[in-house]
């Protein structure tokens, strides 16, 4: 069974998600020590499908990938669900599969369903009220109250900073479970929020780069009351890292012996995937006559 993602957030200081697309990645991750992962729609479609996050995922290889994510981890799954694939009663068909599937929290943001081709920036916003149905639909929706819904804004990127608190007081008044702004661009919008939504709600904080980022550690999330961190390019970027590291070293030399020092040798990828105990139950189940 999986742990409680509400008593996490109820619990003292900030938890920290980092982004997965896949089982091995989620594995990796709760291995770790992680309380929690997030399903990234811009990792499952740079992975799945090879292309930007431009809303080209489908919700039922969302939902097949939360399935296969949830068979192998206990600890809870937060799940990027974009728009939530259409209209508000879409939003109700989406948290139904995707909770079924094993999502703890299924995030909804306030953008339009589809962006504008040509530009990857662009962030258009459907109307608070548009979004506020979205939410209620939602909450309808799930099975169980300990399924948390997540309501996104992006109004930073297109709104002032009031317009973008009016939303978030907006959205918790909707009963969001938890709040996130993102597109913050200075420690003192990432402030006001914070202040702004004391005691209202949990708030979220998408850490991608602490390169870049108006706050750049847990540590200072958590001070000023955010209860969930998300990294979520950290195994995606990492990976593709790697992957093209190695996979140029084999081009270059001709064999695998230069590649040995970097990658995970056969016997421990098995025992990160539980091989072992899957022959042990294959033996267990074998005839013995």
């Amino acid at each position: 069974m999986k742990s409680s993602l509400r008593r996490l957030v109820s619990a003292p200081g900030a938890i920290v998600m980092p982004g997965v697309f896949d089982a091995l990645s989620a594995i990796l991750a709760e291995q770790a020590g992680f309380p929690g992962v997030f399903l990234s729609g811009s990792a499952m479609s740079y992975t799945m499908l090879g292309h930007p996050d431009i809303g080209l995922v489908s919700l039922s290889e969302v939902a097949d990938t939360v399935a296969r994510v949830s068979d192998r981890i206990a600890v809870p799954i937060m799940v990027d669900a974009d728009s939530g694939f259409g209209n508000a009663l879409n939003v109700g068909r989406t948290v139904k599969l995707l909770e079924r599937a094993g999502a703890s929290a299924i995030q909804i943001e306030d953008q339009i369903n589809f962006k504008p081709p040509g530009d990857l920036q662009s962030r258009p916003l459907v109307s608070v009220g548009e979004m506020v149905g979205k939410i209620k639909s939602a909450l309808d929706a799930r099975a169980s109250t300990e399924t948390l819904i997540s309501a996104r804004s992006d109004a930073p990127f297109t709104e002032t900073i009031d317009q973008a608190l009016a939303r978030a007081d907006a959205y918790a008044e909707a009963g969001a479970d938890i709040v996130f702004v993102e597109g913050l661009k200075t420690r003192a919008d990432v402030e006001r929020v914070a202040a702004a939504m004391k005691g209202k709600k949990p708030l979220l904080y998408n850490l991608i780069d602490s390169a870049t980022a108006a706050v750049p550690t847990v540590d200072e999330l958590a001070a000023l009351g955010f209860k969930i961190v998300l990294c979520p390019g950290v195994a995606v970027q990492a990976a593709a890292t790697a992957m093209q590291a190695a996979l140029a070293t084999l081009k270059t030399d001709g064999h695998t012996r230069n590649t040995r020092a970097t990658q995970m040798d056969s016997k421990a990828l098995n025992a990160l995937i539980g091989t072992p105990e899957v022959i042990a139950n294959a033996k267990r189940y074998s005839p013995t006559v």
